[in-house]
């Protein structure tokens, strides 16, 4: 069964940072899909950051390139996103999410990923 298990959020100063974590289990990650997506309060869900392993193209929304950097530990089947110079603008819940089609991860949709975490919520304090 697959499953993604999201961890990392809290709250933080802006100009800080932190780094979410996303362990997979059912599945090995190198042949999936994956990305971080986040959704504010009355807003729709976007996509962050969006990869497959193997792959030179890596997605990363223009309000966060420059800031945020996605990776993957193949050993221990789990994404990351690195969080640094945080704004208040994104303070949201953030997912992970994967899916076995590995070019959804080029346009970095919400609705086209099939499995989700439950979220981490991220507050970066003004």
């Amino acid at each position: 069964e697959v499953q993604l298990v999201e961890s990392g959020g809290g709250l933080v100063q802006t100009g800080g940072s932190l780094r979410l974590s996303c362990a997979a289990s059912g599945f090995t990650l190198d042949t999936y899909a994956i990305g971080w997506f986040r959704q504010a309060p009355g807003k729709r869900r976007e996509g962050v950051s969006c990869t497959s392993i193997g792959d030179d193209r890596i997605y990363y929304a223009n309000s966060v390139k420059g800031r945020f950097t996605i990776s993957v530990d193949s050993a221990k089947n789990t994404v990351y996103l690195q969080m640094n110079n945080l704004k208040p603008e994104d303070t949201a819940v953030y997912y992970c999410a994967v899916d076995p089609l590995r070019s959804k991860a080029y346009n970095c949709h919400y609705y086209g990923l099939d499995y989700w975490g439950k979220g981490t919520p991220v507050t970066v304090s003004s």
